[in-house]
């Protein structure tokens, strides 16, 4: 599933690709990935003749803003958006087309069919689903406090990774990102978080942020089929420390990298580094 930094990679280029165009009709041959409003008709009906003004996101939702309406629109597992000329076939797997009367089109694939759109007033998208009850944002500067991520997660009885994969808490991250920061910050994923120290907290809030900061600067990481707006894949996979490497050598250490479940995730520590039990600080 795409995770913040490929759908900040797909926000970007959309903003160079759509930015200013205006739709002339939609098409939607696959009915279910609209979920608002229930007739997809009237969502097309709803969007003919809005220009798209700016693209921008929302933990892993994409927010197209057009001139008084929202569409929120979440990629799932395997959804992707490309421009193509009108008159190119289209490929198999592609359930939405946005027609602009410019003779390109916005076209929506998504061959596990998972993605949804939804769309909104202006201002309405944030007081109903799906981003009602989204959490904070670890890119954001004012909102993404060391003070606002411990007060969010500190008192919790789940173990620490599908804490951080909770998007009620900390929007964005998914399974690449938590392994690679908790691997960072050297913290086990099962650790309760009343049993993190002062500067545990500290070090997994700077590993959340650089993580994510490092893989947006690299277009993402291509796992397996993303790619951004306009056909290319994400680089950060080459820079990945524990995911994906079982049984490689631990960068820090050289110790074979673990994989195991947690929270019925597929999940990559090195068990020399990141530590089950640990002594708390006395002075936290």
């Amino acid at each position: 599933m795409p995770e913040l930094p490929e759908v900040e990679t797909v926000r970007r280029t959309l903003m160079e690709l759509v930015a200013g165009k205006r739709i002339a009709s939609v098409t939607v041959k696959l009915p279910r990935i609209i979920q608002r409003p229930a007739e997809p008709m009237a969502f097309a009906d709803a969007l003919a003749g809005r220009t798209i003004h700016t693209v921008e996101r929302r933990g892993k939702f994409l927010r197209i803003i057009l001139d008084g309406m929202v569409l929120v629109s979440h990629l799932r597992m395997e959804g992707r958006y490309g421009v193509f000329p009108a008159a190119e076939p289209v490929e198999p797997h592609t359930h939405v087309l946005f027609h602009f009367d410019d003779g390109m089109d916005l076209r929506y694939k998504d061959v596990r069919q998972f993605g949804t759109m939804h769309l909104f007033l202006p201002g309405e998208e944030f007081q109903l689903p799906p981003l009602n009850k989204l959490g904070i944002e670890p890119l954001d500067d004012e909102a993404f406090t060391l003070k606002a991520f411990r007060e969010r997660l500190q008192k919790r009885t789940t173990k620490l990774k599908p804490l951080l994969l909770n998007q009620e808490h900390i929007v964005g991250l998914g399974n690449i990102y938590v392994d690679e920061a908790l691997f960072q910050a050297r913290i086990h994923p099962e650790r309760a978080p009343e049993s993190l120290s002062a500067n545990e907290w500290k070090r997994l809030h700077a590993s959340i942020r650089a993580t994510l900061s490092r893989a947006v600067d690299a277009g993402g990481s291509s796992i397996k089929s993303y790619v951004n707006g306009q056909g290319e894949m994400g680089m950060f996979q080459h820079q990945l420390l524990v995911y994906g490497r079982k049984n490689e050598p631990c960068p820090a250490c050289g110790r074979p990298i673990h994989k195991f479940v947690v929270g019925g995730r597929g999940t990559h520590i090195c068990t020399k580094c990141q530590r089950v039990k640990v002594k708390k600080d006395l002075k936290d």
